[in-house]
């Protein structure tokens, strides 16, 4: 599947005593073979950063309806029994209980800087600060955009005839992509991938990213925060670069052509201090707080003396949890395996001096651990 998964329990590495709050970047990356404690037991608040559009990547597939169905289940039943709240970056990612949307992620002060720059070369060169040609940058695989791109630029080849563009990326379809892409009639050339700060960007005026597999795209704040004109689809993962003067949106191909061709002949609008901070991390973190809730979130308990409804509805919700919680344990004890001795020496694991054997005994919702011994 071109990914890592996370098998076993990481929690153990982390000391009782100081599990207090938990952030899950991915939750249902992290948890769909998490074989420990739970989350939501070993921590006082967990809460969960959705910023990958699985569901969409699944349905390019083959089979891709079935599996895309199947793994949106999987994900909302992780998820809700590991997170009490999950923070999703853009309405592009699927829905989950006690979810909210906020892009709590900001941009390295690298490419602030940058833009900072450049805004001081406009002050002084004026249009010359930026060099009258657009770029795209991603990994070079048909799904992050280059599909998009390609069917944009082979039906409006005319339109765009005076367009030159550059593609910079390294993947598994670059040897595809090049050869498509060159067989455009347009001044289109295909590069190795580069870090995007690297000084060869600093002078292009256009950044155009048609991709809808996105959740918010990294690669859109950098250039926006570069001080660079941005055209990208009107598309929910870019609902946050709404708010960018620099930022121009397109429904279909005839919007493309416009938005681009109107980019070319004008200059990138200055990024005012406001602006500036919006892309940052200090800001992201700022959205981060507001959005998780944390304070109001710890001090919320359970009634002492509550009601005989309401405690009688929350022990079965929370009993239904846990035997849904036991469920997923066990399964994915089945799929999960333990690091060996060489591991373990490599991750700085301690190596068991002795293995001792359990049985479990389930009773209702709850169980009992007991040594073989009786003890």
């Amino acid at each position: 599947m071109g990914s890592i998964f996370g098998v076993g329990d990481i929690t153990e590495i982390i000391p009782d005593e100081e599990a207090e709050i938990a952030v899950l970047e991915e939750p249902e990356h992290l948890t769909w073979y998490h074989h420990g404690k739970r989350w939501k037991v070993k921590f006082r608040l967990v809460v969960g950063v959705v910023h990958t559009n699985y569901l969409e990547y699944v349905r390019r597939e083959k089979n891709g309806r079935m599996q895309a169905f199947l793994l949106k289940n999987m994900n909302s039943w992780v998820v809700n029994i590991y997170c009490h709240k999950v923070i999703r970056l853009s309405a592009a990612t699927q829905k989950f209980p006690r979810s909210v949307i906020c892009n709590v992620h900001g941009v390295n002060p690298k490419f602030l800087e940058i833009g900072r720059r450049k805004k001081e070369q406009q002050e002084q060169l004026g249009n010359k600060a930026f060099r009258n040609a657009a770029y795209y940058i991603g990994k070079m695989v048909w799904n992050k955009g280059y599909k998009e791109l390609l069917q944009l630029l082979c039906s409006h080849q005319k339109e765009l005839k005076e367009l030159e563009i550059d593609l910079y990326g390294s993947g598994e379809d670059s040897d595809q992509v090049r050869e498509a892409f060159q067989k455009l009639d347009l001044k289109v050339q295909v590069h190795p991938g580069r870090d995007h700060a690297d000084i060869v960007f600093h002078d292009y005026k256009l950044f155009l990213n048609p991709s809808t597999t996105d959740v918010v795209c990294t690669t859109t704040a950098e250039a926006l925060a570069m001080g660079k004109l941005v055209v990208c689809a009107n598309h929910p993962s870019n609902e946050f670069f709404k708010q960018f003067p620099n930022c121009k949106m397109f429904e279909d191909g005839i919007g493309f052509v416009e938005a681009t061709c109107k980019s070319l002949a004008e200059d990138p609008s200055p990024l005012s201090d406001a602006e500036r901070h919006k892309l940052s991390w200090e800001a992201a973190t700022e959205r981060f707080l507001s959005a998780a809730e944390l304070d109001i979130a710890l001090k919320n308990k359970l009634p002492e003396t509550p009601n005989h409804f309401i405690s009688k509805s929350f022990f079965v919700l929370r009993n239904l949890e846990y035997a849904s919680a036991l469920m997923h344990y066990i399964g994915s004890g089945l799929l999960s395996s333990k690091p060996d001795e060489e591991q373990r020496k490599e991750l700085g694991l301690a190596t068991p001096s002795t293995q001792k054997e359990f049985s479990f005994c389930a009773c209702g919702f709850g169980g009992s651990w007991k040594r073989k011994d009786g003890r």
